[in-house]
């Protein structure tokens, strides 16, 4: 099955194959051995909170204090 690139890098998908992979708006796209790969990826907002917050090294007291200095009036 062929699909054409465009001048401005934009290819689209078959729609046999987008049929196939189900609804999906980002792909992780990688190279092997000459081959293009795309990945149906599900992008989960609430995942990339949680790592940044990860990410922090936050305490449950840091938390609570942010929330009670958060509460002041």
């Amino acid at each position: 099955m062929l699909a054409k690139l465009t001048a401005k890098n934009q290819l689209t998908l078959p729609k046999s194959i987008t049929k196939e992979i189900g609804e999906t708006e980002y792909f992780n796209v990688r190279v092997h051995n000459g081959e293009v790969i795309l990945t149906p990826v599900k992008i989960q907002r609430a995942d990339a909170v949680r790592a940044k917050l990860a990410a922090l090294d936050l305490s449950e007291q840091d938390i609570s204090d942010a929330i009670a200095w958060a509460r002041q009036s």
